[in-house]
């Protein structure tokens, strides 16, 4: 089998290479939709860090501190510059999708949201883009409403269009589903809330490692994203807020860093973007964010996508052969996400046999219980694609499966 090539001549090889992990065992990793592996750069620059220049940042003058501060204020304009942000002020240092999207219904709920109002989300959610919403919802007496999608995972837009109203204060969808590894038009779905005066949440934690976003050209209220998905460590994440919104809003978390000044009567806070980051940040996680970003960029995002591209493509003709095997979603907006399942055999059953080949995938219900049940479900298969995969891990993926089918069909025989 030829081997695939970027559009421009990058060496796949080489690009390979740089993930030490793969040169230790011969792991077949299909799961980085949960978390990316990481390449020699991250982990260099996290340990140069460590070893070298270490030092808290925004607290002292002596000359370590100063330029750990220089390094990590860098990164925050290396992220601004990654996802088309206007301004440093606008990037927030989160600790991954989750915390940021519990920080924008915190805080953005205290100000905004009053009984009888409404949030919406889509029918196919992970957890995170549930729950703190159902959390507000129940604080200030506000109406969760859920979008519909079809059977295919695609969120209806003709309903969506006629739920939104004068009451809808924010709608929050992923832009690829984690479940269904569906597309959603977030242009489309961004442009139709602001006709309704609606604010818009993005979760872009399944995107921002396999497509080029630009938050301006989106108009994008709140954009969020986690390191650990792009290649980066755990433990860091992104919020983009529009200014004009996140001055609005009250802090978050109280402490050092986000204060200007504090009496025992009053204390007063830093402006963007330290009013929202309490504490003593993750500085080592940002220097292993930036050097991610950068490991993306001397790829090209949209090189990436058409690798990724090929590698689904092929995945699904390997896989719609497969007798017996039920995809989640089938539809022309792909991802490098495939989830399906199997009605003779338990998603678990299959998973725990393909490990035993030396085969990673995810299985279960995905964080996503509310996204399996609109499709009659509990637990499915998952297996998604970095740029560290290869069309010949696929093809041994797929005779593995088909070895593992043939095991467990003989024992239920």
């Amino acid at each position: 089998m030829p081997p695939i090539s970027f559009r421009a001549g990058v060496d796949m090889d080489e690009i390979r290479k740089q993930f030490p992990i793969f040169e230790k065992n011969s792991l077949i990793y299909f799961d980085s939709a949960a978390t990316s592996q990481k390449p020699k750069k991250v982990i260099d620059r996290m340990s140069q860090f460590l070893q070298e220049e270490y030092g808290t940042v925004h607290r002292a003058i002596y000359a370590l501190a100063a330029q750990a501060t220089s390094h990590y204020d860098g990164v925050r304009d290396k992220v601004r510059q990654f996802i088309g942000a206007g301004d440093e002020g606008e990037i927030i240092f989160t600790r991954g999708t989750t915390d940021a999207i519990n920080l924008v219904a915190a805080s953005f709920g205290k100000v905004f949201l009053e009984e009888g109002d409404e949030i919406l989300i889509s029918e196919t959610e992970h957890h995170s883009n549930i729950v703190p919403w159902q959390m507000i919802a129940q604080e200030k007496k506000a109406v969760l409403r859920i979008i519909p999608v079809n059977d295919n995972g695609e969120i209806l837009l003709d309903v969506y269009e006629k739920m939104l109203s004068s009451r809808t204060k924010l709608v929050a969808v992923a832009h690829i589903s984690n479940v269904t590894g569906v597309v959603h038009p977030i242009s489309e779905i961004i442009r139709l809330a602001h006709g309704k005066g609606s604010k818009v949440l993005i979760d872009a934690a399944q995107s921002a490692a396999h497509k080029k976003i630009c938050v301006k050209t989106l108009d994008v209220d709140f954009f969020v994203f986690s390191s650990h998905k792009i290649y980066g460590p755990t433990g860091i994440g992104i919020l983009y807020g529009k200014k004009i919104w996140l001055d609005q809003m009250p802090p978050y978390q109280g402490g050092g860093d986000m204060v200007h000044q504090v009496t025992f009567a009053k204390t007063t806070y830093q402006p963007l973007p330290l009013k929202f980051e309490a504490g003593t940040p993750s500085i080592v996680e940002a220097m292993g964010l930036g050097a991610a970003i950068e490991f993306i960029e001397q790829i090209g995002l949209d090189r990436i996508e058409d690798f990724e591209s090929t590698l689904t493509e092929y995945a699904y003709s390997k896989l719609r052969k497969i007798e017996g095997l039920i995809f989640l979603s089938d539809t022309k907006e792909k991802s490098s996400i495939l989830t399906f399942y199997f009605k003779k055999y338990h998603s678990l059953d299959v998973g725990t046999l393909l490990d035993i080949k030396g085969i990673a995938v995810r299985t279960g219900h995905l964080c996503g219980q509310p996204a399996l049940a609109r499709f009659g479900v509990s637990s499915v298969i998952r297996v998604s694609f970095a740029v560290y995969n290869t069309l010949e891990e696929i093809d041994r993926f797929v005779k593995a499966l088909e070895e593992v089918l043939l095991l467990l069909n003989s024992e239920t025989n």
